[in-house]
């Protein structure tokens, strides 16, 4: 099986057209043949700046991904003037997709004083062009975490912005329709309201086409009912584009059984949801790792291939007894959903756009997006909406089990400790 990715990569680029390419219809995700597809994926940043340029060591990850049963992952940096056809050829042959984050290092919308300006825009805009050639790409990511606290919602119309101004670049330039979506965390007093602001308005192309939630409110022993999954449902009911968990797997107390995987693509939510990411390929200090590639050693060690005292390459080996609990879960599930030729996008809702309420969001109504080069200025105006909504308004409910303390001290999801710390604790 190594043998057989590696020489694919040999082949070039033209291995990653091996793959259906996927669109966003209504609230689904198709392959070109009309048969719905399903995320199951991985968390996959081995190094800060891009995982993507190392053929041998994707073909290593493709191969175990594979037996895995994953046939996605999800990548939050990536370098745009870097060669990523060896990975790219390697994972297309293994049957994943990827996910991108267009954000850089230094392009991140900044959630407390945002922007929107012209460099943000062309260093998003060179991600696309670099990845946009390839069938394996699943999606893109506007951002992941922005808004992290509870009264960072006025940031909201700045996602919007660009993703608008992303799919307006998309399309001038005649790429593939390739989905632009946003990666959102799990916040009570706002999860209900940005996902169906970011839908609202009734303006095609200045809406996300997909909402992906870090959700890790499910921590075994749980249930549908008992964990929150039941009020993520009830807010995804007939949403307007596809929603998918893009991190996922709570890892308290341990071990992780990935039971919600069951709830996720079973009769619970299958209708609605359209999979999920699992958070994380590699172990890390906060010990969501699927795989390591060595013992971990002193946080002090330094080497080509050591990052905080953990080994970010080589063979990788499966950690017991995650990977074979989520491997035995993900075989368990296998949904066919519906074709394309029998599914009617019109009877998903049209979302109205939230009222700010006094637990947290401020954005009021629809209201008119900045332009290219604008900074917030402390308010918006109002603007029209195009079409009258057929959801009702969202209100917030309680997250039951937030994300674990040292997630969020790890960085996993950077808009929780700070864009600044991009650097010390990377995705």
């Amino acid at each position: 099986m190594k043998f057989s990715l590696l020489s694919s990569a040999v082949i070039g680029a033209a291995a990653a057209s091996a793959l259906q390419t996927i669109e966003a219809v209504g609230n689904k995700f198709f392959n070109k043949d009309g048969s719905q597809f399903f995320v199951k994926g991985v968390a996959y940043q081995l190094i800060p700046e891009d995982p993507l340029v190392h053929t041998e060591q994707c073909a290593r990850d493709a191969e175990l991904m594979q037996s895995l049963g994953a046939n996605a992952i999800r990548v939050y940096h990536v370098d745009a003037k870097a060669d990523h056809s060896g990975c790219m050829s390697v994972f297309a042959k293994a049957g994943i997709y990827t996910l991108i984050d267009l954000d850089t290092f230094d392009t991140y919308i900044l959630p407390n004083d945002p922007w929107w300006n012209q460099t943000q825009h062309d260093r998003y805009a060179e991600v696309m062009d670099a990845f946009v050639k390839y069938d394996n790409v699943l999606g893109f990511f506007i951002g992941n975490e922005i808004i992290a606290q509870a009264n960072q919602s006025m940031a909201a119309p700045y996602i919007k912005t660009a993703a608008r101004d992303m799919k307006t670049y998309r399309d001038r330039k005649g790429y593939r329709k390739i989905p632009i979506g946003y990666s959102a965390a799990d916040i009570a007093e706002l999860r209900p309201m940005l996902q169906d602001y970011l839908t609202c308005g009734g303006n095609s192309s200045e809406i996300i086409d997909f909402f992906a939630l870090n959700s890790y409110e499910w921590c075994d022993p749980s249930t549908y009912s008992t964990s929150g999954y039941a009020a993520l449902q009830a807010q995804a009911k007939d949403f307007p584009v596809p929603i998918f968990f893009s991190e996922t797997g709570c890892n308290v107390p341990g071990p992780r059984l990935f039971d919600d995987q069951s709830a996720i693509f079973g009769k619970e939510m299958v209708n609605d949801w359209s999979g999920s990411i699992i958070y994380e390929w590699i172990e890390e200090a906060n010990h969501y790792g699927l795989v390591s590639y060595g013992p971990a050693v002193s946080a002090t060690v330094t080497g080509s291939n050591i990052v905080g005292g953990y080994t970010v390459a080589g063979t990788p080996t499966a950690i017991s007894p995650d990977f074979d609990n989520l491997k035995s879960q993900w075989a368990k599930v296998t949904p066919t959903g519906v074709a394309s030729s029998n599914y009617n996008p019109d009877k998903v809702s049209t979302r109205a756009c939230p009222t700010s309420t006094a637990s947290g969001w401020l954005v009021q109504g629809n209201v008119r997006l900045p332009e290219l080069g604008e900074t917030f200025s402390g308010t918006y105006t109002s603007a029209p909406t195009a079409s009258t909504p057929t959801g009702t308004a969202a209100s917030a409910t309680s997250t039951k089990n937030p994300a674990p303390v040292n997630k969020e001290i790890a960085g996993m999801s950077a808009g929780l400790v700070g864009v600044m710390l991009f650097f010390t604790f990377w995705l």
